[in-house]
């Protein structure tokens, strides 16, 4: 019988939309239960929003104030605790995701599945190798449990149901001591999270500085798009790591995509390979972006994106 837990990320009001897809990715498995795992300080609004995700059995609220901010050093001896009661412990392969589930695996006593992309039965997986050239097709083994990491842009969100009982939790759990929150330091974000979003704004080295980017921004604002950036921006300190795009930063999967002043670099495009349609506005109409994209713009990007936010306010005035 499988049992599932999906542990819910979240900014202490809602689920992030990641958590969605993972659920969306259990009930691919037709568990015969489905609970989300909502660790907070109180986590009673979170606990509500959780419960209305489509599929979801219950909620297991774990009310704790170390639980807030999240720390995936003092989540994890609670989830591996709540583990016992399941056959698969589940959470988005998001930086946080990441960094928790290892340990959740390791207090287990079993080994951590990273990045599924399909489901083929309750122990049958794939996830891709080789920077996305390949996939590698994985059969865990039923006696034992299952904690993974899901690629949230692998899975459709499932639609909203009424809402699920929610079940205060009491763990006695000593909490590691060795880690502590200090401080949050990162840009506001602005518009659809990245990871989500259906159309993405994304530049690279081509931006030459915070000019580009303030361009590319104001693109992403005209079209309701999130930003994105490649390592090369990253790296030169014009927009923020948690933007980053590529093998190294977030997988997305949006209908629409621009990379703008973007090379193409392996790493990059594997962070791209599941858009819809890729967009590349580049001077060097002979960048490896431009041999993967369906439309390529060979020009100028000052002068390109410009325009193409000009034509897209005299659209909207309409």
């Amino acid at each position: 019988m499988t049992r599932v837990l999906v542990i819910a990320e979240h900014d202490e009001a809602a689920p992030a939309p990641a958590t969605l897809h993972v659920a969306g990715a259990a009930r691919a498995m037709a568990p015969a239960s489905l609970d989300v795992a909502v660790l907070a300080a109180t986590g009673d609004t979170v606990a509500a929003a959780a419960a209305r995700i489509g599929g979801v059995s219950r909620v297991r609220l774990i009310a704790r104030a170390a639980n807030a901010p999240c720390l995936a050093a003092a989540w994890a001896p609670q989830v591996a605790e709540l583990a016992r009661d399941y056959t698969h412990v589940l959470a988005a392969a998001t930086t946080f995701g990441k960094d928790l589930i290892p340990r959740v695996a390791a207090l287990c006593g079993v080994g951590a599945l990273s990045d599924i992309v399909a489901i083929d039965g309750p122990h049958r997986f794939r996830r891709p190798v080789y920077a996305g050239n390949a996939i590698l097709d994985i059969e865990a083994d039923p006696a034992k449990l299952v904690v993974a990491t899901v690629r949230p842009t692998a899975f459709a969100a499932p639609e909203p149901q009424a809402e699920a009982p929610v079940e205060p939790v009491a763990l006695d759990v000593a909490l590691p001591r060795h880690t502590r929150f200090v401080e949050r330091r990162g840009e506001e974000r602005r518009g659809p999270d990245l990871q989500t979003a259906s159309t993405v704004v994304a530049g690279g080295r081509g931006l030459g500085g915070p000019a580009g980017v303030a361009l590319i921004a104001r693109l992403a604002s005209c079209l309701d798009a999130a930003v994105g950036a490649s390592r090369a921006a990253v790296d030169s300190g014009w927009m923020p790591n948690e933007l980053q795009v590529g093998q190294t930063g977030k997988i997305v999967a949006p209908a629409l995509y621009f990379g703008i002043g973007i090379s193409g670099a392996i790493q990059h495009l594997t962070g791209i390979k599941d858009a819809g349609t890729v967009v590349a506005i580049n001077k060097d109409g002979r960048a490896p972006i431009c041999a993967v994209a369906d439309i390529v713009l060979v020009a100028d990007l000052f002068a390109a994106v410009p325009e193409l936010v000009e034509r897209l306010d005299r659209r909207r005035a309409k």
